[in-house]
């Protein structure tokens, strides 16, 4: 008797379904995406995730702090300025990355040069065993960000390509972009039951169509996506396997208890101290 193992029809058109889809809260240039109140507590270790759209004359932002996350900037039109925390200053263009792990507290700083500009900035939560840890920024510029076929890797790994920065937990961060009509089939890897999709340009199908600004959750599992392009598009793709501790909040700090959180506001103030000794703030 010949036993078949082909796949069912049914197996063969399995769709990893979008659990929830937003456009954000608008403040001005910026557009919060994610945040522990909606979509982060969903899809954590992602906690926050910011659209930044500008077009005008270059300004600076100053020095703020973080404690208890890691960020990841990501300049996808025009260029940003940044203030690292040893209070070097420099300029990254589009297609470059900023990395900032706060760990137990920092302060860093930055501006959006002149003309148009756009990126996304994304936070993500530490493990216990990071969030008290010592800082960390490094800055890639475009050449430096691995690729594969569409995908530029910002953090962890697709394909042949791998990140340079290393990565706090398991975790893909990737930047895709298709030509009109090109299908491109993200396969996480075991265990990354997170899966969202942020469209930065254009239009994609999953089947249901995504358009640029939107924001779509996919159900806990560990499905692939297809994405097929309806225009030429451009949109950020992140993976992971979930952060399973609480988010307890600070105004800029996330840590995952209140003593974690009373440590790192207490190494936020003290810092802030010494910059305004050095005349810095």
């Amino acid at each position: 008797m010949n036993i078949s193992h082909e796949p069912t029809p049914a197996a063969q058109t399995t769709i990893r379904r979008i659990a929830q889809r937003t456009r954000g809260r608008k403040h001005g240039p910026v557009t919060r995406l994610m945040s522990p109140s909606d979509l982060g507590a969903l899809l954590k270790p992602f906690v926050f995730l910011d659209l930044f759209e500008y077009e005008g004359p270059p300004f600076e932002a100053g020095l703020h702090p973080h404690s208890g996350i890691a960020t990841l900037s990501y300049v996808t039109e025009g260029s940003v300025n940044y203030i690292a925390p040893d209070n070097v200053k420099g300029v990254l263009p589009a297609g470059g990355v900023e990395w900032m792990r706060a760990g137990r507290g920092m302060w860093h700083g930055g501006g959006i040069g002149a003309g148009r500009t756009r990126g996304f900035q994304l936070w993500i939560a530490l493990p216990p065993e990071l969030e008290l840890g010592p800082a960390i920024s490094l800055y890639q510029p475009p050449e430096e960000v691995r690729i594969d076929g569409p995908a530029r890797v910002l953090l962890g790994s697709y394909g042949s390509a791998s990140s340079a920065i290393e990565s706090p937990s398991p975790i893909n961060y990737l930047a895709v972009r298709l030509k009109a009509g090109e299908r491109w089939r993200y396969e996480p890897p075991a265990g990354h039951t997170v899966l969202w999709a942020a469209i930065s340009s254009g239009a994609v199908s999953v089947p249901d169509a995504l358009r640029q600004g939107d924001l779509a959750a996919f159900e806990a599992s560990n499905e692939a996506v297809e994405f097929e392009a309806l225009s030429d598009a451009e949109f950020m793709l992140g993976s992971a396997v979930p952060h399973d501790h609480e988010l307890v909040l600070g105004n800029p700090s996330v840590h995952t208890s209140p003593d974690a959180l009373r440590e790192g506001e207490a190494q936020i103030s003290a810092i802030r101290k010494r910059l305004v000794q050095e005349r810095r703030l």
